[in-house]
């Protein structure tokens, strides 16, 4: 039992029995199962209602999938931090405020993802609902600091507040983008927004005051694992800009509630290590379509992503998944080590992380056999 309560400490679980551990595992576990449970149901509507993405010469898929996963995830999320905050009480009301402008933010970036999905939208109109999000995280007092950034010197007064307010916005809604971008190969998001969740989960987990924190990305990771299970090849769903937008979203949020502020240094060094993949995957893609003149990159979808070139080259979507699982994993391990985390708890982390993406997987590709050897059946 003192071996057990000595492990649950590197992970930043001061009492392993606590209702404050209890309504965190909880959380998880309730956005996993309603997630991996209601998406079978929320397919089968998707198929009779036509909420599919049908294939064409950008998608890599053959026949039409349904789109509707998003729906899933964000049921999942939504419910188990509702599950979470009412075993834990976050009693701070400005915190309060600020979850609640979180998920109002998400609500509404997933219902505009899911419009656009079904009807299409144009870029603007998106963008500009990306911006109003970022807004109302804005004044709700979710902001970077412009100060806070190293390695530029400080700026006083309104000029300060006014690079402030650009850097949250281009954070937010560059992020969200990111994450949207990312979505091209079976598995690959849902895998990086779990791994950036429970990495930023752990390291919130180390200080007692980012309990609202903690919650919303337990929720999260729980959601994108739930999700998994249907959604690694071959997928049986998608998550569409609903899905996509909604991790992208809140894993921003969730970093300005102050979950990485060791020192003003770190405040935003960590979450972009952390985030490394979606980030890095957005610049070239933006540079390069920028490079053959196009004036908007976002609106002319190409083959020029990470994803895309990883698939190149192993010819195999599971492959390319997990390699992208790898780069992320690596990426949060570096910014654990930036937060000033223990190599153990870093070790612990990255080994929970690939016990569960393994267990998802394993239980998909079985799932598959089973469905394979029925339709044989089915055909002798």
């Amino acid at each position: 039992m003192d071996q057990l309560r000595t492990f649950a400490q590197h992970l930043g679980v001061a009492d392993l029995f606590g209702r404050g551990f209890l309504a965190v595992l909880l959380t998880f576990v309730t956005a996993a199962i309603i997630t991996w449970r209601f998406i079978p149901p929320v397919r089968d509507f998707a198929l009779k209602v036509g909420w599919a993405d049908v294939p064409n010469e950008r998608r890599l898929n053959t026949v039409p999938v349904p789109n509707a996963g998003g729906l899933a995830i964000f049921a999942g999320f939504v419910i188990s931090v509702v599950v979470g905050w009412a075993l834990r009480p976050i009693v701070i009301e400005q915190v309060n405020i600020q979850v609640l402008a979180i998920l109002l933010g998400a609500t509404l970036l997933v219902l505009v993802g899911f419009i656009d999905d079904q009807f299409g939208l144009t870029p603007v109109f998106r963008l500009g609902v990306q911006v109003l999000s970022a807004v109302l995280l804005l004044v709700n007092g979710l902001r970077i600091d412009f100060n806070a950034i190293p390695f530029l010197p400080s700026i006083n007064g309104e000029v300060a507040n006014v690079l402030s307010i650009i850097l949250t916005i281009v954070w937010v809604v560059g992020l969200t983008n990111a994450m949207n971008l990312l979505d091209g190969v079976d598995g690959v998001v849902g895998g990086v927004a779990f791994i950036a969740s429970a990495v930023l989960l752990v390291t919130a987990a180390q200080f007692t005051d980012r309990a609202a924190a903690v919650i919303l990305l337990a929720g999260l990771a729980g959601a994108a694992l739930g999700y998994l299970r249907h959604n690694f090849n071959p997928s049986r769903i998608i998550m569409g800009d609903a899905g996509s937008t909604l991790f992208g979203y809140t894993l921003a949020a969730v970093s300005l509630l102050g979950t990485l502020k060791i020192s003003a240094g770190a405040s935003l060094l960590v979450p972009l290590l952390i985030m490394a993949l979606p980030i890095l995957d957005t610049t070239q893609v933006v540079v390069g379509r920028l490079a053959r003149g196009i004036r908007n990159p976002l609106a002319h979808p190409d083959k020029t992503h990470l994803h895309h070139r990883v698939l190149a080259r192993t010819g195999n979507a599971r492959r390319t998944s997990v390699a992208l699982w790898g780069v992320a994993l690596i990426c949060g391990v570096a910014g654990m080590f930036a937060q000033g985390i223990g190599a153990d708890t870093v070790l612990l982390t990255a080994l929970l992380i690939g016990g569960c993406l393994w267990f998802v997987a394993a239980r998909r590709m079985r799932a598959q056999m089973i469905e394979a050897t029925q339709g044989r059946k089915e055909l002798n």
